[in-house]
């Protein structure tokens, strides 16, 4: 039965360095790459968007910014704790690339309506409605990931998912919250009106790839409809799963702190750059894109190290890669507590090492579920996985917020990284008590 299933994983398609499953074409191939760079690159735009409104909308004191970014944040993780679950258990029933389609769409209509708030409440629900289209298409886009790649192919898709992720990050912080504003500014446009032109714009792109996503990507789930699990089933198997198997309770506490990490990051060091900027006299959109090109320095840096990471995660137990992932995120985050002057050039190994921390956290808990989660409740497993990140984002950002405004800039960073290293622990007594299998191309790899 082994060497049936061994012989039945050698078929399927190849593309770049990664072995995909019978039945991916590379047109869902390439529609997924295209799906991590958008969804992941546009759901970031987010921070440089709310730094636009808050200024520009509402003229808010940057000393009250990071309370109120952080409740924001907050209100996009409690939506998308209510959803989570059900897109989970949704995707296993009818399949994953109708729901990332309309989640993604929903995301444009929240971009479309949130420069028009004309108070704090509107800027809420919009931010909410947002955070729906979040949460189906971030949801799916992870499920996506775990099905359809061969087991020797894990580490290495999501290696190339996480280029195209830092790529998205890169191309639409630096085009959309670095150029974009300023030279509409520049042109004549007032801070207002050129803020409700750049959420027009990226409202169209997303509404366009959310037709992309529901043509290219596969049909269906993996799953034979005699084979499929009960709804009740399905929605216990998230937590049970967990009980059973010690490495995907490892992996959720993973993700409470490496899916808040990309997150955080956007929020807090965009608003970092534009506080700072503000302060030494920029013009609002000027500042946003100063505080939007540090995060795409740190971006640039995360797609770097991804390169490193994908060469070796295939080749060592998912435990002990998660154990250094981890403390190179801990390492990061903490080390901005020696930031002073986001904006001088003293900062930017920082800012860099920032970077490697986050991607790494983020790749660990990745690669560990994909490679955990059963074929047939995937999606409320991926489901439950992203419920944990969201209860992450929920304590940190609401925490980092007021940390920001009362001690300091780097002090949302520094509990991170401390959080991290919480995980990192857990992860060592995981590796000592149950370290699972060891992936490898020919099942001869190195243990490490």
């Amino acid at each position: 039965m082994k060497t049936d299933s061994k012989a039945s994983e050698q078929e399927g398609r190849r593309f770049l360095f990664v072995w995909f499953l019978p039945g991916i074409t590379r047109l869902n191939a390439v529609i997924f790459c295209y799906s991590a760079f958008a969804t992941i690159g546009f759901l970031t735009f987010i921070s440089t968007g709310t730094a636009l409104v808050l200024n520009a909308n509402f003229g808010m004191p940057v000393g009250e910014q990071g309370t109120i970014s952080g409740d924001l944040v907050i209100v996009t993780e409690i939506v998308q704790l209510l959803i989570f679950g059900f897109v989970g258990v949704l995707a296993d029933r009818i399949g994953r690339r109708e729901l990332f389609a309309i989640g993604m769409f929903v995301m444009g209509i929240g971009y479309l309506l949130y420069p028009f708030a004309e108070s704090i409440t509107h800027l809420i629900i919009y931010r909410a409605v947002y955070a729906a289209g979040l949460g189906a298409s971030t949801g799916m886009l992870q499920t996506i990931l775990t099905d359809y790649p061969q087991d020797r192919s894990r580490g290495k898709l999501v290696a190339l998912s996480g280029v195209f992720n830092g790529l998205g990050v890169i191309c639409v912080t630096v085009l959309f919250g670095r150029f974009v504003p300023p030279a509409l500014v520049d042109a004549g446009y007032n801070a207002i009106t050129a803020t409700r032109i750049v959420h027009v714009i990226v409202f169209a792109v997303c509404a366009l790839s959310s037709i992309v996503y529901l043509f290219g990507l596969k049909k269906g789930a993996p799953v034979e409809r005699e084979e499929r699990l009960t709804v009740k089933q399905l929605i216990a198997s998230g937590f049970s799963e967990a009980v059973r198997n010690p490495r995907i309770a490892l992996a959720y506490s993973g993700a409470f702190v490496a899916r808040s990490d990309l997150v955080i990051l956007g929020t807090f060091v965009v608003l970092w750059g534009t506080v700072a900027g503000v302060e030494k006299g920029l013009d609002p959109a000027i500042a946003a894109g100063r505080g939007a090109g540090l995060f795409g320095l740190a971006s640039a840096a995360a797609l770097i190290w991804l390169g490193v990471l994908g060469l070796f995660m295939d080749r060592i137990n998912r435990v002990t890669g998660l154990i250094i992932c981890m403390a190179l995120a801990a390492i990061g985050y903490s080390a901005m507590w020696f930031v002073d002057k986001p904006l001088e050039s003293a900062a930017i190994p920082w800012f860099l090492l920032l970077g490697v921390g986050q991607i790494s956290a983020f790749f660990g808990a990745t690669a560990l579920i994909s490679a955990e989660a059963p074929r047939l409740s995937r999606g409320s497993v991926v489901g439950a996985f992203n419920m944990c990140g969201a209860i992450g984002i929920f304590f940190a950002s609401g925490l980092g917020g007021r940390l920001f405004d009362s001690v300091g800039p780097a002090a949302p960073f520094v509990l991170i990284g401390v959080l991290n290293a919480v995980v990192m622990v857990l992860a060592i007594i995981v590796r000592i008590k149950s370290p699972g299998h060891i992936p490898s191309r020919d099942d001869a790899g190195y243990q490490l």
